[in-house]
């Protein structure tokens, strides 16, 4: 059902969990906050707190936090109503929150999030004690070293701080990182400013990738593509790990999974077979694609199947009968053959 949302709305498959988990919660579990809803005295945002809280609750607990919280949501900021549902979900399942709080703090781990304009957010889902000491490390920091560079804010000392920190082996050394970027020869050369592709996050423009490409340390493979459609050729081998050559290709071809509204990195994919080799499905180009392991596994499902189209593409058919086509992006526009410069002009 969730990746029935996904397709149906276009959202990711995470944003379309939340929306029939709330759903289900508000339906089943919490009535008043459902009545709270349909009356306007809530959101769809705050009532989706009131869900999240009490996720992970039994049914008789989530009842009581509902009627605890009956008189305390309208009128009230998001942040609020989540503060008032966390003290209920502690007040009458103490035992349960202290379960539930030695779960969380396992399952500690970074994640990273692509934003606009060649921003991402990196951020790490940590025992509260420990981020607030880390932040607090970096406040500090970022204070002392304000003291001597004006130039830059305590917001940007604490960012570069906290990039210094992660990414220099011993805290002290220069930066290195590991990234694909996918951009077209006349822009790498300056003669285009045609955006490029960085993988897992999109469109980057021209003079960001040129700062990359020349950065001490970065290497470069060649791509060939087909100038008038902008579809990869050839991918030749680079310097680091370089994979069988039908991967490689499919890996610059497609650059992140080819499932509609999932960006996760090719790199970090599996090679799939759109249809099985057990269904005889051939082992090339047209008939192979990147995909995570979640929707490489999603086609074997019950009432899901797929058919390719050519050159990695797919459709997609769910369960309800509904189809949907994905297929690679180009690498670039394509281009117009050139005019015959041959006499007579």
């Amino acid at each position: 059902m969730t990746e029935e949302v996904a397709l149906a709305f276009s959202v990711s498959r995470n944003h379309a969990f939340l929306l029939v988990e709330t759903s289900c919660a508000l339906v089943r579990r919490l009535p008043n906050t459902l009545r709270a809803l349909e009356l306007g005295d809530i959101d769809l945002y705050k009532a989706s707190k009131v869900c999240r809280l009490t996720r992970e609750v039994s049914d008789e607990v989530a009842a009581l936090v509902d009627d605890f919280m009956a008189g305390r949501l309208a009128e009230r900021d998001p942040g609020a109503i989540g503060k008032s549902v966390s003290y209920a979900v502690q007040k009458f399942d103490p035992d349960g929150y202290r379960v539930r709080a030695a779960r969380k703090r396992a399952s500690r781990h970074v994640s990273l999030k692509h934003e606009d304009d060649t921003m991402s957010t990196l951020s790490g889902f940590l025992p509260s004690e420990v981020a607030g000491s880390i932040y607090a490390s970096l406040a500090r920091a970022a204070k002392a070293r304000r003291q001597s560079d004006k130039t830059r804010t305590l917001d940007q000392h604490r960012a570069d701080i906290f990039a210094e920190r992660l990414l220099a082996e011993d805290g002290h050394g220069t930066p290195r990182a590991h990234v694909h970027v996918y951009v077209d020869l006349l822009t790498l050369t300056g003669a285009r400013e045609d955006p490029a592709t960085l993988a897992g996050y999109g469109p980057i423009p021209g003079w960001l990738t040129r700062e990359i490409a020349a950065a001490p340390g970065s290497t470069w493979s060649r791509l060939i593509t087909d100038p008038t459609t902008g579809q990869l050729l050839e991918a030749s081998p680079g310097t680091y790990r370089p994979p069988a050559s039908l991967a490689r290709l499919i890996k610059a071809r497609d650059r992140e999974c080819t499932h509609p509204g999932c960006h996760r990195p090719a790199e970090f994919s599996e090679i799939d077979h759109i249809t099985t080799w057990a269904r005889n499905g051939d082992t090339d180009h047209h008939n192979c694609h990147a995909a995570c392991k979640i929707h490489n596994m999603l086609k074997e499902e019950p009432g899901w199947s797929a058919e390719p189209t050519g050159n990695g593409g797919m459709t997609i058919t769910t369960p309800t009968g509904h189809t949907y086509t994905a297929a690679p992006e180009p690498l670039h526009d394509p281009r117009p053959e050139p005019e015959d410069e041959t006499p007579p002009f």
